[in-house]
Parts: structure tokens; C-alpha cells; sequence
């Protein structure tokens, strides 16, 4: 081995180290960010002409750079939807890397996307989707929702003339995730928000499709339900929504990528009845599957649906739908042509540790909320601001004002011990500033929710 090979093995063993040693620890402070302008004056150029060498640069990103992000997997980050990757995904991640595998075909990565499609049936078994169901691994919730509408829109289109000069409309609630809103631009189609941060009900779908205007009525294809808002874990009314869909013959897609992973949990999978009558489902493993970034999914009931309106056409990629491929090709089924099997790291989780670990490690992240909720009531100081929902808390300082709530969350930040974040809640016909825990990593401790909760 050439001098240079020798030194990358070793900063890789370095690198794994330095990785499980720092996984779900609180021994460390949580990280902050710094201006460009000082993590420039602390590191100098480090892009030159002759290079600074391997070494060095690994010991400008473990002294300096490294300290500048918040770890996801922190047992005391519990804004936004943190991450809580498994050692055994974060180290195949690096298998993955270095194998260097093209997941858009069989044709050149048949071992990688076997693996991914292992995971994938397991994922789509807990849908309880019918059989024919399945999906691929996209690089977030915001693909995954792209992809999925793009073929209901696809779809709708075919299905009569006209809709090819229209331009599509969808309904969904001010609760969804802001994806949404943004896959709705991209996608050109229009969308139609129903004034509720709470549960979308069957009832208020109807009536806002009731009063529809005739060409609004014939421009609507899809209804988007959230299963697990990001903001405070509520779970839309999946069967009524679904039977309003089958009704009106609308395309039904279930945005899950942050609850999604709580269809494992025997405690809660009933309040997801009605998710197996979908046509497509968001489900992000990054979240709540403890895969490492970037890995979501998309899953479709009818797949072929799907490949019709993403498989890309090309002289040059004649060869991969060859009969000698014999096989299963990502790419028809997202918007990516490239991409990485990025399932790979959750199929060797889940080979190495089973499925009923990952059950356990759901149902964790499920108890916390509902000791944080009890702790919340018994503390004079703060109350609830609605009764906890999945893994999500939404809690309020009595008192406070939102610039308190600022002021609380940088405090803590900064010290390194905590990375709580504030949100708001639609109080009536105002937003209220709140605070808001959310659970993932099942090495979050009562001691710690009791700390966080002692700062305020």
C-alpha cells in the first residue's frame, strides 16, 4: 500500500473512534455554530495548490469544525425531528461510501438495491398496504412527497385530455409539513390549505371540497394527510380522509416522514388506521428509523404508476432496461437518476440489531413524551399546551413572551447543554410562541427532561 493509503486507513479508524465515542453522549457539550468569518480565522485556508495533507485536515476538523455543529443524536437535542442513528448504521454508512455503488440500476448495483429492498419490504409491511405495494429510498421527505405527487399528477393526467392544460390542484391542512408547500411550486399545481393546525377530519375534507367552484372541483387530484404532524406529532383522520379520497376519486397520500417510524409501536399503531387504504406514503428513516442522513422513502400502491411518470428515457440508459437486467431499478420511482443506496445503512441495522429492538426504541421515544407531559403538569412553573401526541410535547412558560422563549434557547445553546427550540401555535385566531420537545433518541434520560425543564 502506497504511504498515503496507510495514513487514510488509520484517520478512518480515527474517524470511527471518534464517531462511537461521541454517539448519544451528554460527556461532550452539544455544539454551536460559529461565523464563517471565525471558523475561517481558526482554520485558514485549507483548499490550496499544494494540499495540507489528510492529517492535518482531520485535525482542523476534530479540533475546530466539528465543535461547530449540533450533533442530531444528542440526548439533549430535542428540536425540530432530531436523529438517533444506530452505531451499526453510522459504520455501514462508511461501507457504504467506500464500496462506491450507483443504486439508479440493477445493472450496477444489484447487491446494494437487494439490500435496500429487503429493508424497504419490511417498511411497506408495517403500511399494511396489499400486495404489489413497495417503494425506494429518496434523500428526504421533501423528494419522497415530490415524487409521490408528481405521479398522482401524472396520473390524473392521464386520465383525461384536458387535465394536460390544467393546472392540477391539491388539499391539505396548515398543520402539513412545509414540504408541501414547497413540492407544490415545483410541481406547478396549485394548493389549498384547510384552516386547522389540528386533526384534518373526514368532515372539514368534505366541506371544503363542497364548496368548491366547478373548475376548482375538476382541477383537484389529491389530498395530502399528515401521519404525525413535525410540529406536534398529530396523526390526521387517516380513515375518513381516505374514504372521502375513494369517494371522490381523488389520489390519498399520507405524508409520515417523521411518524411513519411509530407504525412499529404496538402502543399506537391503531391510530393509523387507514394508512393501508394510501396511494403513496412519505416515510423518512433518518427520522425515526435511526438511519443516518439523508435517507427517506416514498412507497406507492400501485408502483407501475410511479414508473410511468419517472422513468427516464435515453439512448444511453437503453442498456439498463435490457431483459439481461433482471431486476429492479430505483430510479424509475423518484425524481433522482443518480443516487446512493442509501438504504443500506438502515438494512444492516436492522439485520444486526432486529425488528424488535427498533419496536423497543420507538415505543422509548414514545414513554418520554408521556413522562415529560406528567413532569410538565407536576411543574408549577409551566404547563401543557395540548395533551402529548407520538413523541411530540408542546408546552408553555406561564408568563413568558416570545423573546423570552428566544432568549431561553440561545442561553442554553450557547452553554452547550441543551438544544430546545420555540414554535408556535395557533391559538385560536392568533399563533401563540411556545416550546416544544421532541423525542427520537431512546438515551434521553428523566434527568435530563428534568434539567431542561429546571432552566426555565
Amino acid at each position: 500500500m502506497h504511504k498515503i493509503d496507510i495514513e487514510l486507513v488509520e484517520m478512518t479508524m480515527d474517524v470511527m473512534k471518534y464517531a462511537i465515542d461521541r454517539i448519544s453522549s451528554t460527556k461532550n457539550k452539544i455544539g454551536k455554530p460559529k461565523k464563517a468569518e471565525e471558523l475561517k480565522a481558526l482554520v485558514g485556508e485549507t483548499i490550496t495548490k499544494e494540499g495540507i495533507g489528510g492529517e492535518v485536515a482531520f485535525k482542523l476538523w476534530k479540533k475546530h469544525l466539528a465543535k461547530a455543529n449540533v450533533p442530531v443524536d444528542h440526548p439533549r437535542n430535542l428540536a425540530f425531528v432530531p436523529a438517533s442513528p444506530t452505531r451499526a448504521a453510522i459504520m455501514f454508512d462508511l461501507v457504504t461510501s467506500v464500496s462506491s455503488i450507483h443504486g439508479a440500476y440493477w445493472m450496477e448495483g444489484a447487491g446494494g438495491i437487494f439490500c435496500e429492498n429487503e429493508a424497504m419490504k419490511w417498511i411497506v409491511s408495517l403500511t399494511g398496504l396489499p400486495e404489489g405495494a413497495f417503494g425506494v429510498f429518496t434523500s428526504g421527505g421533501t423528494a419522497a412527497n415530490l415524487s409521490a405527487l408528481v405521479t398522482a399528477r401524472e396520473y390524473w393526467r392521464s386520465l383525461d385530455n384536458q387535465n394536460k392544460v390544467e393546472k392540477g390542484l391539491i388539499i391539505t391542512s396548515i398543520g402539513a409539513h412545509s414540504s408541501i408547500k414547497a413540492m407544490a411550486k415545483v410541481a406547478d399545481v396549485d394548493i389549498l390549505l384547510v384552516d386547522t393546525e389540528d386533526c384534518l377530519e373526514a368532515d372539514a375534507l368534505k366541506s371544503v371540497i363542497a364548496g368548491l367552484t366547478t373548475h376548482q372541483r375538476q382541477r383537484l387530484f389529491a389530498v395530502v394527510a399528515t401521519g404525525g404532524t413535525t410540529n406536534a406529532g398529530i396523526i390526521d383522520d387517516l380513515d375518513g380522509i381516505a374514504t372521502v379520497c375513494q369517494q371522490e376519486q381523488l389520489w390519498f397520500h399520507v405524508d409520515a416522514a417523521y411518524g411513519g417510524g411509530a407504525l412499529v409501536a404496538d402502543s399506537v399503531r391503531h391510530l393509523f388506521n387507514g394508512i393501508e387504504k394510501a396511494d403513496s406514503i412519505t416515510i423518512d428513516p433518518h427520522k425515526w428509523m435511526f438511519s443516518p442522513y439523508d435517507c427517506g422513502a416514498v412507497i406507492y400502491k400501485k408502483p407501475e404508476l410511479a414508473k410511468k411518470a419517472h422513468s427516464q428515457e435515453g439512448s444511453y440508459l437503453d442498456i439498463f432496461k435490457d431483459e439481461g437486467a433482471h431486476g429492479f431499478n430505483p430510479t424509475d420511482y423518484q425524481i433522482q437518476l443518480t443516487r446512493r443506496v442509501r438504504g443500506l445503512p438502515l438494512w444492516f441495522s436492522l439485520a444486526t440489531h432486529g425488528t424488535d429492538r427498533y419496536k423497543a426504541a420507538v415505543e422509548r421515544g414514545l414513554e418520554l413524551a408521556q413522562i415529560a407531559g406528567r413532569m410538565i403538569e407536576e411543574n408549577p412553573n409551566v404547563e401543557l399546551v395540548r395533551p402529548p401526541s407520538l413523541s411530540c410535547v408542546l408546552f408553555r412558560r406561564k408568563g413568558w413572551q416570545p423573546e423570552d422563549y428566544t432568549h431561553w434557547t440561545y442561553e442554553n445553546h450557547n452553554k452547550g447543554f441543551a438544544l430546545v427550540t420555540p414554535t408556535k401555535w395557533k391559538k385560536g385566531d392568533t399563533f401563540e410562541t411556545v416550546s416544544r420537545f421532541c423525542f427520537i433518541n431512546p438515551d434521553t434520560t428523566e434527568n435530563d427532561i428534568q434539567m431542561i425543564l429546571d432552566t426555565m
